[in-house]
Formats: C-alpha cells, structure tokens, sequence
C-alpha cells in the first residue's frame, strides 16, 4: 500500500469517529436534526421535582381539555341555557 492509500484510510477514520462522538453528545444533550438540516433542542427535565411539575401540569392541561371537549359537543339543552352554562364552565377553567 501507498502512502497516500493509508492518509485517506486515516482522513476517513477520523472523521467517521468525529461523526459517531458528536452524534453521542447531541443525544446526550437533547439536540436532534431533522432531514433538512434544522437543529431543535428538546429540553429534557433532569430532577425529580421538575418531573413531578411537569406532570401536574399535563395532567391539569387533560383534564381542561375533557372540560373544553365536553363544552363544545354538550348539545342537549337548549340553546339559552347552553351559552349560560358554557359562560359558567369558562369562569370556573379561568378561576383554576
């Protein structure tokens, strides 16, 4: 083998493992690329009381949403009625 055969083989290797090792610490940082090229960061919690907050909180946001869906498909009474109780479900999600 050449000389020059084994600085490309060695140019190649550097780089594949430059790729794998930066790959490894967008993972471990929470960096991802999508196929066009963009760079996200996706925020991941790291303590146990951030965790628990968070679930909470989405817990709280399902049960807003059961509220909301619940409020938009009620079509049983009449249509007075209807727009008092919505005002009234409104008031009580805003007081939460």
């Amino acid at each position: 083998m050449q000389s020059s055969h084994v600085m490309v083989i060695f140019i190649v290797m550097i780089v594949s493992i430059a790729g794998v090792l930066r790959a490894r610490y967008r993972a471990q940082h929470g960096i991802i690329e999508d196929r066009k090229g963009r760079v996200q960061f996706i925020a991941r919690p790291e303590d146990e009381a951030t965790k628990a907050e968070l679930l909470r909180e989405l817990e709280t946001l399902r049960e807003r949403i059961k509220v909301l869906e619940r409020i938009a498909t009620d079509a049983n009474t009449t249509e007075q009625r209807q727009s008092r109780s919505i005002a009234a479900e409104i008031e009580a999600l805003r007081d939460k």
